[in-house]
């Protein structure tokens, strides 16, 4: 389907979204970790799932991600039905989860030719591919280096070079800077904010750093115990809680509580791990 032709229930002409979900709920047992959420990502945009540890973010993009199917309601990745069409989804987006996905024993070059491979990337283009991959996130002159001597920052750089090596449409990006320096963070950011410009990428990234939030994304939804409780551009959602407010306002005034990140036991061991095993 051409992005002209529209999904079914639009408008003719109008633009697919990058990510859709109608009422998207998945269920735990007794628990309901993501609860109906309705939301619409355009396409080469940034968009932010916010909140704390357990507000059914990483819940969110395991299902995206065709990584766990849905209780109830619908997802749709660049028009594919994640549930419906999970090959086809796979191969339209990127995916860099919160744990360390590049293998210490190999190089960086090595690292990216594993992916290649794994994403039927044709034998012709792979060098050209993790060549030009290596130098949009600045790790040329590290191809030859053998991952496990490399700092946290450029750890998570290779992840998402990793994430993109195919081309993907819309790249996912769970807490990418968890447990990383803010000079690494802001590394990161700016090659986030790359891919947006060079490539057309729809980066959709769940974080519970508001200040990342706020210096990337283009829109935001702030999640609460599931639920949905606010939606929208981060200038505006601060704007109409008052002036001078900020993106942890917004999410007392929607919720009623202060943001606690500190989650539970599970999330916080995680969590550490993570940190440690970037430096």
């Amino acid at each position: 389907m051409s992005e002209d032709e529209g999904a079914a229930g639009e408008a003719p002409g109008a633009p697919i979204p990058a990510v859709e979900t109608v009422g998207l709920t998945r269920r735990f047992g007794t628990l309901t970790a993501v609860d109906a959420l309705t939301l619409s990502v355009p396409r080469a945009t940034i968009f932010g799932l916010l909140g704390p540890n357990g507000a059914g973010k990483t819940t969110t993009l395991k299902m995206l991600t065709t990584l766990l199917p849905p209780s109830a309601g619908t997802a749709r990745v660049s028009g594919l039905d994640v549930v419906a069409q999970p090959r086809e989804v796979r191969r339209e987006i990127g995916y860099v989860p919160q744990l360390v996905s590049a293998e210490g024993a190999l190089t960086a070059w090595e690292n990216l030719m594993v992916f290649a491979r794994l994403h039927g990337v044709p034998r012709r283009e792979r060098d050209e591919r993790v060549r030009q991959a290596l130098e949009m996130i600045g790790l040329a002159e590290a191809s030859g280096v053998i991952v496990k001597k490399f700092s946290g920052g450029m750890i998570r750089r290779l992840e998402i070079a990793q994430a993109i090596i195919h081309r993907p449409s819309v790249l996912l990006l769970d807490e990418p800077t968890v447990g990383l320096d803010p000079v690494a963070r802001r590394t990161v950011w700016e090659h986030v904010r790359e891919l947006r410009e060079l490539l057309g990428t729809t980066v959709l990234l769940t974080t519970h750093y508001m200040e990342e939030a706020d210096e990337l994304c283009d829109a935001v939804a702030i999640l609460h115990r599931g639920r949905m409780a606010a939606l929208g551009p981060p200038a505006q959602l601060k704007a109409q809680v008052g002036e001078g407010a900020t993106l942890d306002d917004v999410f007392a005034h929607h919720t009623g509580n202060a943001l606690d990140t500190g989650g539970t036991y599970r999330e916080v061991a995680r969590t550490r791990r993570t940190a440690r095993r970037l430096g």
